[in-house]
Parts: structure tokens; C-alpha cells; sequence
């Protein structure tokens, strides 16, 4: 999915994603104060179902909704589209970005790699 969120779309499929399912009046009760309206609400719900991100069944005079992709694969995507379009498409030109901007220490560098070195030995095991 190549698409984007707003940063309103974006606030409101966290609250899906950590509720998975609910009614819009679930989705606004999990909002922090102030909270926006239910008629903004039910408005970023219907752009989210277009943009393929959210499903919806009806239950009584309502509706529940409920993510149609994870948030793990919208923020791979996003870290992607990121990447490509600040980057050229290099990780490794990315991290070197952050790593001299962020003043990361020896020790987060270190858990990078690491980290890194795990995830290439999980994928040549499969």
C-alpha cells in the first residue's frame, strides 16, 4: 500500500489498531481531551474505508470498523516511501543521516547492528 495518512488518519488508526474494532463513539472515547467531534470522527473514518485502510460491518443503526492492514505493515511501508524519497532508496544512507544528526552512542550503534545481524541470519534460515 502506497498510500499515506494524515496526521488525523493517522491518530485515529492507532486508536483502531489498539482497540481492532469498535463504533465511532468507541474510537472518540479513546481520543485524549479534547476530544473531536463524532461528525469529524465518522468523517475520517469513511476517507479511511476509501483509502482501503478500514472495513466496516453494520451492527444495529451503526457501524463497527476495524483495520484492514496492520500497523506494522503501514509503517514499513511508510519507512519505505521515506526512505525512497529522502534517501534514494539507501538504508544505509538513512542511518547515517540519523546516527550523525541524532548523536547516537557507541552503545545504540552497537544494538543496531546487532539487531540488524539477527534479522539477516532470520531470513537466510528460511
Amino acid at each position: 500500500m502506497d498510500l499515506e495518512l494524515t496526521k488525523a488518519e493517522e491518530k485515529a488508526m492507532k486508536i483502531l489498531w489498539s482497540i481492532k474494532k469498535g463504533l465511532i463513539r468507541d474510537i472518540v472515547a479513546k481520543y485524549e481531551e479534547p476530544k473531536p467531534a463524532y461528525t469529524t470522527v465518522a468523517t475520517i473514518m469513511k476517507i479511511l474505508e476509501k483509502k482501503g485502510f478500514v472495513g466496516r460491518q453494520p451492527i444495529a443503526n451503526s457501524h463497527e470498523y476495524y483495520p484492514l492492514i496492520e500497523r506494522t505493515e503501514y509503517t514499513n511501508g511508510f519507512i519505505r516511501s521515506f526512505m525512497n524519497r529522502y534517501f534514494s532508496n539507501s538504508f544505509k544512507s538513512m542511518v547515517s543521516e540519523f546516527s550523525s544528526e541524532s548523536n547516537l552512542s557507541t552503545e545504540e550503534m552497537e544494538e543496531l547492528i546487532e539487531h540488524f545481524k539477527k534479522k539477516i541470519e532470520s531470513k537466510n534460515k528460511k
